[in-house]
């Protein structure tokens, strides 16, 4: 039969280097822990106490929560996002069909005006040298020529 027999390891024996604890002297009311606490809660921003409260709200409702968040983002970004190209487009084809379009209505606008002129022109001189010997005015003969509404106005 087999016999078991303990060696005891003097290396276990002795104490180990370091102060030597008393333990007598060591009592529960003695723990780092005191009555006042340094905390101060004016020094927490908003955000800090927000994430503190993370383990309040179960996972399930966090995720819920984060997913309608992100959800809503989403939709603002792509919302802006065809506001601007859209805005973009009608401004763009404004510019290059706005600007031409006015311009030649403006030009057009002249012209008419151009005609205008030139006709007084040539109705004036035509009354100016036909009105010698009539014993009318030249005043009337142009009145006349006008017609009813430029006599409104002078």
């Amino acid at each position: 039969m087999v016999q078991l027999q303990e060696i005891v390891d003097e290396h276990f024996q002795e104490d180990q280097a370091g102060p030597e604890e008393d333990e007598g002297d060591y009592t529960d009311t003695d723990s780092e822990i005191s009555d006042e606490s340094e905390y101060d809660p004016t020094d927490e921003s908003l955000a800090e106490r927000l994430y503190a409260l993370r383990d309040i709200i179960p996972p399930q409702t966090r995720g819920t929560i984060s997913n309608t968040f992100t959800t809503t983002g989403n939709a603002i970004k792509s919302v802006l996002s065809f506001g601007g190209k859209s805005l973009w487009v009608i401004s763009s084809s404004a510019l290059l069909l706005g600007i031409p379009w006015a311009l030649a209505w403006s030009e057009e606008q002249t012209v008419l005006e151009m005609e205008k002129e030139m006709k007084m022109r040539e109705m004036g001189g035509d009354l100016l040298t036909a009105g010698v010997g009539d014993g009318a005015s030249t005043a009337h003969q142009i009145g006349a020529a006008l017609g009813p509404e430029a006599k409104a106005s002078l």
